[in-house]
């Protein structure tokens, strides 16, 4: 046998006696897409197949149009200067790599946990937990990071400011849509096709009505920085397209972690696989669908708000009222313009966090199932069979980092912790067997190398305390293992 093979049985027979215990609280699991109940009205763990592709590239853009084009590109600039466009380029590079990985990984092993699943499949019970709990740390913070971008841009467009008033209105949106969440995925849909319609739309009109804007002020903003481009070496070129005062070369990988981070809401595609129809094939259509519209609108946008009012302002209003793309409408001198992308932003901000919501409750299910956290939050309700503890549970996570009040602390955090996630990611699809790929080996391989490079630009302070969330997270994961087994 194998050792892929002995590898996916080892997981079988732990997943097997994961049932096993759910049977003696009184859960009968079943297979397929239906549901049964216990005696207090909770369903199995299954959970019902009723996102279609349409659906799923939905849910794709509704976790990516929203802290990532209208806070992260601004935090990304404080960074780098102008060379955010850089930024941005490498970071697409990047997100393809991870995004086709999690692409054949979702197809072939489609289940509810992304990455927290593909590891304990195809690598190991450590690494697979790693994988959850990093998601858990790096999506919650990007989750108080949409809620207080959404509070942010909301305030700003009535006049009002004050990080006391930003806090108290990102807490409100995460109850609200807490309670949408637990009331099950079709609803949860339903909400996200009216989020995700809006955000285009203001994102387009953003583009269309910034190109006079963009066009003047271009050669101050963006063309005096890459005009020499032919007559200097790359290293020289990236240094002076870095008005930021510090090393180009390092502002511009850091900067590339943090816009890194904006296109990973294609994982939730994947985290969501157990809730899509036909797997196989509408999972890597769906990732490759939204990564191309993303692409397409971040450059876009990039450009219009870089070239009509530069890096420093556009990192400065980021910092000081959390919108700073609404800031840059206002320079349009478009009567409207300013209100549409507020709204944009508003309804991208509630779709990402509630897209958070989702997968953040549907990791966090598989890894109660397994019992690496506890058992009673892999407990469905409803007739919907919504995971609703499980989401309760995360909103108050998410709500606590709100309180913060700091984009970029929570954004900076969550950069790091989301680049060692997709390395497992990769790392899982390095150990596909050969019937179940769907890409070359160097596509995994490139994509483990370029997260691993990227997770240490980001500030000393945060990665150290990212290393100290996986040890913290291990010490768990084996306590909890030999607890487990003590009362088997």
């Amino acid at each position: 046998m194998r050792r892929f093979d002995i590898i996916g049985a080892l997981a079988d027979a732990v997943y097997s006696r994961a049932n096993s215990q759910y049977m003696k609280n009184g859960i009968v699991p079943v297979k397929g897409a239906g549901r049964t109940s216990d005696h207090d009205g909770v369903s199995d763990f299954r959970l019902p197949r009723v996102v279609g592709v349409g659906g799923a590239v939905l849910m794709g853009l509704g976790s990516i149009l929203g802290t990532g084009i209208f806070v992260s590109i601004g935090i990304a600039a404080g960074v780098a200067g102008p060379s955010v466009l850089l930024a941005v380029a490498l970071a697409a590079v990047v997100a393809l790599f991870n995004g086709l990985s999690s692409a054949q990984l979702a197809a072939s092993h489609p289940v509810s946990g992304g990455t927290y699943e593909y590891g304990y499949r195809y690598l190991n019970p450590p690494l697979g937990f790693t994988a959850g709990w990093m998601f858990l740390c790096a999506k919650t913070a990007s989750g108080a990071t949409a809620a207080l971008g959404f509070a942010g841009y909301a305030l700003n467009a009535v006049g009002l400011s004050g990080a006391a008033s930003r806090i108290v209105l990102a807490l409100i949106a995460v109850g609200v849509l807490t309670a949408i969440v637990a009331s099950g995925m079709r609803r949860s849909s339903r909400a996200n096709v009216l989020v995700v319609s809006l955000t285009l739309v203001a994102l387009v009109g953003f583009v269309l009505v910034g190109i006079p804007a963009a066009l003047a002020g271009a050669r101050e903003n963006i063309l005096q920085y890459i005009a020499p481009i032919f007559d200097r070496p790359l290293v020289s070129f990236v240094d002076g397209f870095d008005n930021s005062g510090g090393d180009g070369v390092r502002n511009l990988l850091h900067a590339t972690a943090l816009m890194f981070v904006a296109y990973t809401g294609y994982g939730r595609i994947a985290t969501l696989g157990e809730e899509i129809r036909e797997p196989r094939r509408s999972i890597p259509i769906a990732i490759v669908a939204t990564m191309f519209v993303t692409v397409a609108l971040y450059a876009s946008v990039t450009f219009i708000a870089i070239a009509a009012v530069g890096a420093t302002r556009l990192a400065d209003v980021t910092g000081s009222a959390a919108a700073p793309l609404e800031v840059v409408a206002r320079s349009f001198g478009v009567p409207g313009i300013q209100w549409l992308t507020a709204a944009g932003a508003v309804t991208a901000m509630l779709g990402v966090l509630l897209n958070l919501l989702l997968g953040l409750s549907r990791v966090l299910l598989a890894m109660s199932r397994r019992g690496d956290m506890p058992r009673g939050l892999a407990r469905l309700h409803g007739a919907h069979a919504s995971p609703r503890r499980a989401v309760i549970v995360i909103g108050v996570i998410v709500g606590a980092l709100a309180l913060s009040g700091s984009i970029r602390l929570t954004w900076s955090f969550s950069a790091f912790t989301v680049l060692i996630y997709y390395a497992l990611t990769n790392l899982a699809a390095l150990r596909l067997p050969i019937e179940s790929r769907l890409y070359p080996q160097w596509v995994p391989a490139c994509g483990l190398v370029s997260c691993l490079g990227l997770a240490f630009w980001v500030e000393s302070y945060i990665w150290l305390i990212g290393l100290a969330m996986i040890g913290a997270g291990l010490v768990w994961h084996a306590v909890a293992r030999r607890v487990a087994a003590r009362f088997a």
